[in-house]
């Protein structure tokens, strides 16, 4: 099984190990549960629904960009606080809402309250956003969370993976730091 990371992120699975999780997972469910999504996730790479060569350009742009997704505890018990985060230098965008697990897979369900962009700690943009109707919700079905690819354990990388409301694929690591 060829891998697509690089050294410096060893044992992330790549696209075929993360088509046979979600096969596997689509209908057994996940067990994963809003304690295990918590952490600041930085993107690895993303993937075109029906595809399994990386969509190598957007991936490394987002890697570029510093492309984040932190998940935190909510302010209510079923809820989860999410940060959607791009930076180049000191500019960064950055959407806020909150998101709730839905279903046995489960549907990572979210909705942006704010959108900020800033320099520095000067605060160009800094709106409110409308949330959208229930059925127009952005979601990510989760596919798994785990360590390693291929069973191995050290110095593995935890990883998430989910696939959007657009049929994409998105697999996250989280940082030496954050582990």
């Amino acid at each position: 099984m060829e891998h697509f990371f690089d050294a410096a992120k060893p044992h992330l699975p790549d696209a075929e190990a993360l088509l046979e999780l979600e096969r596997r997972h689509r209908y057994l469910g996940t067990g994963l549960d809003a304690n295990s999504l918590l952490g600041h996730w930085q993107l690895q790479q993303t993937w075109v629904k029906g595809k399994t060569e990386p969509a190598a350009a957007s991936s490394w742009l987002l890697r570029s960009l510093a492309a984040e997704l932190r998940i935190e505890a909510g302010p209510g018990p079923d809820q989860l606080r999410l940060v959607n985060r791009v930076s180049l230098g000191a500019l960064s965008l950055q959407f806020t809402g909150l998101a709730q697990l839905q279903g046995r897979r489960p549907l990572l369900v979210f909705w942006f309250e704010r959108v900020q962009l800033q320099l520095g700690r000067l605060t160009l943009l800094d709106r409110a956003l409308t949330k959208p109707e229930t059925v127009k919700l952005p979601f990510f079905a989760l596919i798994a969370r785990g360590t390693g690819a291929d069973g191995e354990d050290a110095g593995a990388r935890q990883w998430l993976a989910a696939r959007g409301r657009g049929g994409g694929l998105a697999l996250w690591y989280l940082p030496s730091a954050s582990t």
